[in-house]
């Protein structure tokens, strides 16, 4: 995060009391009207659904503040080494096994809440920039890739391995990846299961702008000073894609109720791989803390 605390910015903290998140800190660059805002995340670096309140708190405050002007809001991680790994995957296990299939529908809910309204622009004239420093996993890639941009540092991993514990990403992936790089190709990335490397993603399309390792903040401030020299252009691009390729909340929604409904037919031992994964997510967690 130093990188952007540079003589070529103007970088404020975001009043915590006003718009910030217990899990969020946010900052606003008046120079170029640009809104940091950095995960904090869990001690498993996952969506918490003290996370999602956290991010669904800063987003609406987005949606509905006038006090600063905002073109641009990047959402990033402060975590070495993490953007997100992804679902509470112990929060899931819980529900399965007690059968309580509201309690992860309201989870389900709240992640396409989140991700529908930066993928709308909160509801403003906003580009919105994923920032990936660090590995992205299951609902951590979905994130990042509901962006108007995604920016990924070289060395960097993201991948989508729900299919190990025999169900699929249920919020966002395959509508928006099917929209990117074609039906056949999202289902063989998400029936593969594997991790892709920043720089393999983006000769896919995948990724938008591939940064040097270390360089991720200074690469945004370079896209933001390229799109401000077209972004009347740019702006009308995006409009007419999501005229003839709409990503819906109706859609959003569908899915993730079927993913659900998969969820809840999980057998013991996809429950066990969940299980491994759960104590994956803290070990590699750990490791990049200590």
């Amino acid at each position: 995060m130093s990188a952007i605390l540079s003589s070529d910015s103007n970088l404020q903290p975001v009043d915590p009391c006003t718009y910030a998140a217990p899990e969020l800190a946010s900052y606003y660059d008046q120079k170029y009207q640009v809104e940091w805002m950095y995960m904090r995340g869990s001690n498993r670096g996952c969506f918490t659904p003290t996370l999602l309140q956290s991010l669904q708190t800063q987003f609406e405050a987005l949606a509905s503040q006038t006090d600063r002007e905002v073109r641009y809001a990047v959402l990033a991680s402060e975590i070495p080494g993490t953007y997100n790994l992804g679902g509470d995957l112990a929060l899931f296990k819980q529900h399965i096994e007690h059968g309580n299939r509201d309690g992860l529908l309201q989870y389900a809910v709240a992640c396409i809440d989140a991700l529908y309204l930066k993928m709308t622009g909160f509801r403003r004239d906003i580009t919105h920039i994923t920032l990936v420093q660090g590995d992205a996993l299951g609902g951590g890639m979905e994130c990042a890739l509901s962006a108007d941009v995604l920016i990924a540092e070289k060395g960097t991993s993201l991948g989508l391995p729900e299919i190990l514990f025999n169900l699929f990403p249920g919020m966002g992936a395959y509508s928006i990846l099917s929209r990117k790089i074609g039906p056949a190709q999202a289902e063989r990335m998400i029936l593969s299961g594997k991790l892709y490397a920043a720089e393999e993603l983006y000769e896919m399309g995948v990724v938008d702008v591939l940064a040097e390792a270390g360089k991720g903040e200074m690469a945004v401030y370079d896209y933001v000073k390229r799109e401000e020299k077209a972004r009347n252009g740019i702006r009308a691009i995006r409009a007419v894609r999501d005229i003839v390729n709409p990503v819906t909340y109706e859609e959003l929604l569908q899915v993730t109720e079927r993913w659900v409904d998969a969820a809840m037919q999980l057998r013991p031992r996809d429950l066990r791989m969940m299980e491994r994964l759960v104590k994956r997510q803290s070990g590699a967690l750990a490791r990049r803390s200590a």
